[in-house]
């Protein structure tokens, strides 16, 4: 795929190559200023490159300069239908605004928008989805009209001279969102925000935005994204991360665990879910394995910078296929933390 141009959203760059970056939104009130700066924060701190805030109101628009002054990342408001909210936004310091031009109204409150972007240095989202999908394009097949609805978003900014542009095509269904992006891509060299609307809650969610983004990135096609999930944002932050890591984009530990057999030995789930905690934070490309037996664990954990595999008595740690120490069940999770530990400090890791 051919890149896509360079948009600054503050510090952090969006297309023409450079890493692909994480967004997440607040669910507080964003008249709130504590809780809503307190959950940008745990946003960041996740590895949440930019967080969107709502701006519904005046208020809302106002509070933005003491949350944007506290904001240890880049942040994007989120406006719809009344212009005076998204100058306020940009005057306020937001890194850019999410919105969709077509419901602004008069040409006029446009091009205060577009003043107001272009003078602060300020880049605009827009896009559609299945549910803002403009009626001269009804007749068209559905992931079709969702794209060309988009594109005719940037088209009423591009009218006023001003590019500064990303778009986003979104659906609840994974088939239109891949079909839409894929046709705006092909059509536009704007940098593309990813993303599953609505896909929900709990496994769907993580299936639903899983295959949707992971099939579009694996494509080459996106510059950043956000898993959308009900509930709290933290969780569409590890999930985005967990694709990016899963398809090499984004550093971190890989932990490979059997599915569990009657052959199992050990608490394959307690263990593995130990392992991640164990892991937490750490960004270096280690692979870890928790096998349930010795029967296929040591050969089919190999690849991994270090594994164990259950035995009647207790368990063997290996190191890249390699048989280290044989322990006894009551000292199996302290060794392997002990060996764990180990390999973090080596100096690179595995890839760095």
């Amino acid at each position: 795929m051919a890149l896509t141009r360079v948009v600054r959203v503050g510090n952090v760059p969006i297309g023409g190559g450079y890493p692909i970056s994480v967004q997440s939104m607040t669910n507080t009130k964003t008249v709130d200023v504590e809780s809503t700066v307190a959950q940008v924060i745990r946003l960041a701190d996740r590895g949440c490159d930019i967080v969107r805030v709502s701006v519904p109101d005046k208020e809302s628009a106002t509070a933005l300069r003491k949350i944007v002054d506290r904001s240890p990342v880049p942040l994007v408001a989120d406006i719809h239908f009344d212009y005076n909210l998204a100058v306020e936004s940009i005057k306020n310091g937001v890194a850019k605004i999410r919105l969709n031009p077509g419901n602004i109204g008069e040409d006029w409150k446009l091009r205060e928008i577009v003043k107001a972007a272009r003078e602060f240095g300020v880049p605009v989202r827009v896009g559609a989805n299945s549910g803002s999908i403009e009626k001269r394009f009804a007749h068209l097949e559905k992931a079709t009209a969702i794209a060309e609805s988009a594109l005719a978003q940037a088209g009423l900014l591009e009218k006023f001279g001003f590019e500064d542009i990303v778009i986003s095509v979104k659906s609840s269904s994974v088939s239109d969102t891949v079909r839409a992006t894929s046709y705006v891509s092909e059509r536009a060299d704007y940098p593309l925000h990813l993303g599953v609307t609505e896909a929900g809650f709990g496994v769907d969610a993580v299936v639903k935005s899983s295959i949707g983004i992971g099939t579009l990135l694996l494509k080459g096609i996106g510059d950043t994204l956000r898993v959308s999930v009900s509930g709290d944002p933290l969780q569409e932050v590890d999930i985005a991360l967990s694709i990016m890591r899963i398809l090499g984009m984004r550093n971190g530990p890989d932990i490979i665990a059997c599915p569990t057999c009657a052959r199992t030995e050990i608490e394959v789930e307690k263990l593995a879910r130990d392992v991640k905690g164990w892991l937490s934070g750490v960004d270096k490309n280690l692979k870890v394995a928790v096998m349930g037996c010795v029967v296929n664990g040591v050969g089919e954990g190999k690849d991994a910078d270090l594994g164990i595999a259950g035995t009647r008595s207790g368990g063997v740690i290996f190191m890249r296929g390699e048989v280290v120490e044989r322990i006894e069940k009551d000292n199996l999770e302290e060794r392997f933390k002990y060996w764990i530990s180990l390999l973090v400090s080596e100096e690179g890791g595995r890839g760095g």
